[in-house]
């Protein structure tokens, strides 16, 4: 089944009642049972819920994956994914990662007697030599949040397998649409499922998707255990948003193109960071590894803070806001807003200054975005 197709149908058969085409919310907490110990499947929503299942089953199948866990956030995915280690373990991280990431790592994690070591995933000979006696998992963007760095999902795969780690991908900007790193040997991939895969902002949630039966046992019980749950409203908007994940990928690309093309040219702007130039780092792995290379743009401006503020606020289509993946743009400012948690030393060593501004191209006309940002840039 290609992938549109399975958007639209895989865990959406019509209900059995009355033939409902669309799966229906099921928003109730539990389940009436015939007898002790007898149910149809369902005996209470942490557990399972109807349009849950629904919604796991479709994104399992658009990842290439057997098994999918859908959670209240991303970060509750994240969180719940390290549910499979103990104290003492070491973790090796991709270094520009999301900020909430970093922040939980460090202040959560690293407090409860977690080890981590955060490198250039995209230098994988950065990854070998990290490794320790105690490391048991890689975790990596690709793209990056918001350098868009990119990995060799393969290459770092065969690492992990080497010294028995488990991997996880973080396959939030790119989606299942543009890749899916399970075929490139990830263990597991997580998602913000508010973004691309909602695609409407008008939700929070979080996925994870494997093949490994072990490791899906684990997570499930952890999920249930802990409650990390969506509701089945979100469940719902979210299984609705995969339904047009293709068609919309494909524009969000379209525009992205456009707009690095003409950002490019422009005199304000230093250096545009797209995974998709051939003249940004790793490319033709990105070429390998992804069918699409998606709508998140950095850029670095001829100027600082202050000339940063001034284009963030002074555009009208590209909305100032966190986050990213909706049909509308977004404009964003990571050192003061999605990466303010990371140090600020830390942040400039890794290129986080304060002249680099992230995209999320949107769906609208690419003229009036072009157009936008143009009239932005003259603020300075």
């Amino acid at each position: 089944m290609k992938f549109e197709t399975a958007a639209i149908h895989v865990g959406q058969e019509p209900e059995e009642v009355t033939g409902a085409i669309i799966v229906p919310i099921f928003q109730t907490a539990t389940y009436a049972q015939p007898a002790i110990g007898e149910h149809k499947g369902y005996e209470y929503s942490r557990t399972h819920n109807p349009t849950r299942t629904a919604m796991q089953e479709c994104l399992a199948a658009l990842e290439g994956g057997r098994h999918g866990l859908a959670f209240a956030s991303g970060m509750a995915a994240a969180s719940t994914t390290m549910t499979l280690l103990k104290q003492g373990d070491h973790i090796i991280s991709s270094d520009d990662v999301y900020g909430g990431i970093f922040r939980v790592f460090e202040k959560v994690f690293r407090e409860w007697g977690f080890d981590f070591t955060f490198v250039n995933t995209s230098d994988l000979s950065e990854i070998e030599a990290a490794i320790k006696p105690t490391t048991k998992m890689l975790w990596m963007e690709t793209p990056t949040n918001p350098l868009l760095k990119i990995t060799d999902l393969k290459g770092a795969a065969d690492i992990a397998k080497r010294h028995n780690l488990i991997s996880v991908v973080d396959n939030t900007f790119a989606s299942p649409y543009f890749q899916r790193p399970l075929e490139h040997g990830a263990d597991i991939v997580l998602h913000s499922t508010s973004k691309f895969l909602n695609g409407h902002a008008d939700v929070v949630g979080g996925a994870l998707v494997t093949s490994n039966d072990q490791l899906h046992e684990r997570l499930a019980f952890s999920q249930n255990a802990m409650g990390t749950i969506p509701g089945p409203f979100d469940s719902w908007l979210i299984l609705r948003g995969m339904k047009t994940l293709g068609v919309r990928m494909r524009q969000h690309e379209a525009n992205a193109k456009a707009v690095v093309d003409h950002l490019k040219s422009h005199k304000r702007v230093k250096t545009v960071l797209y995974p998709g130039l051939p003249e940004f780092p790793n490319h033709d792995v990105a070429k390998k590894q992804m069918s699409g290379f998606g709508s998140l743009i950095s850029f670095y401006i001829d100027g600082g803070e202050g000339e940063a503020r001034s284009i963030c606020k002074s555009t009208r289509v590209f909305r100032l806001a966190e986050s990213l993946g909706g049909v509308e743009s977004l404009i964003e400012h990571p050192a003061l807003m999605t990466h303010a948690s990371i140090p600020r030393e830390m942040r400039e060593s890794r290129g986080l200054g304060d002249s680099l501004i992230r995209l999320s191209v949107g769906i609208e006309h690419a003229d009036d975005l072009i157009a936008d940002l143009d009239q932005a840039l003259a603020s300075f």
